[in-house]
């Protein structure tokens, strides 16, 4: 099987200064794509652009209509790929989440989302990729993770749409679903549950590993081999479809 060659594309990434995004950014630099890095914060994006050459920073916040221009204009060749994976705040369980939690969850995730694939439309053609990063919350619902359950509940139907809508034009789109990722932001929802039980955040950790079959969390170097994995040609047969990465969590069909 013959590698991936670039042909002058470049992937846009946002959230681009977290640990996924610095896993993607590593993994679709080494794939030879050029990698518009989008984040808020032009600090971080300095740093990250500083440690891997390939790097072009934008700043913007997807959260607002504004970064669909900020974007756009950044934008100087074809786009092989786009990818979706900010975050949101650890807002607490659904009995005391802030309700403007749950909907400014749905504006970064969703209209995030929306904002990313609009400002890269004319620079998509057949064969580019639409990917998401969702969450196991999302068809896993809790308890003590309310914006981030309703928030990726919420992409993959929208990813679905997007896919029957690009579809004609050869261009697929994807979510990718990770299971709880030992990541910093795992940390926080472990701890903001641990505080509703009273017992400690390494306890709530454990019984998160416990319920993998293989008994682990996932790996951000994990959600970025999946990413990669898309820009395969055989990936097409997967618009529209999640690809889990749960580590053996998700007990329902399909």
């Amino acid at each position: 099987m013959k590698p991936y060659v670039e042909r002058d594309e470049c992937a846009i990434l946002v959230g681009a200064t977290g640990a996924f995004g610095s896993a993607i950014t590593q993994r679709l630099l080494a794939a030879g794509l050029g990698v518009l890095a989008v984040a808020r914060s032009a600090d971080s994006l300095a740093t990250l652009a500083a440690s891997h050459p390939g790097i072009r920073p934008c700043a913007a916040d997807i959260g607002n209509d504004s970064a669909i221009a900020a974007i756009g204009a950044a934008i100087d060749k074809p786009v092989r790929m786009v990818v979706h994976g900010p975050g949101v705040a650890v807002a607490g369980g659904i009995l005391t989440a802030p309700t403007e939690s749950m909907v400014d969850a749905v504006n970064i995730k969703v209209g995030g989302l929306l904002r990313l694939v609009r400002a890269a439309d004319a620079h998509l053609a057949p064969g580019s990729r639409i990917v998401a990063i969702s969450g196991h919350y999302g068809l896993e619902p809790t308890a003590y993770a309310a914006a981030a359950g309703v928030a990726n509940a919420a992409i993959l139907n929208v990813v679905r749409q997007l896919s029957l809508a690009y579809g004609p034009r050869g261009i697929t789109a994807h979510t990718i679903v990770p299971g709880p990722a030992d990541t910093e932001r795992l940390r926080r929802v472990a701890a903001t549950r641990a505080e509703q039980r009273q017992c400690s955040t390494d306890n709530v950790l454990d019984e998160m590993r416990a319920e993998s079959s293989l008994g682990i969390l996932s790996t951000p170097e994990q959600i970025a081999w999946a990413v990669t994995l898309l820009l395969a040609p055989e990936a097409d047969a997967m618009t529209g479809s999640s690809l889990m990465l749960d580590a053996g969590r998700r007990r329902g069909l399909p």
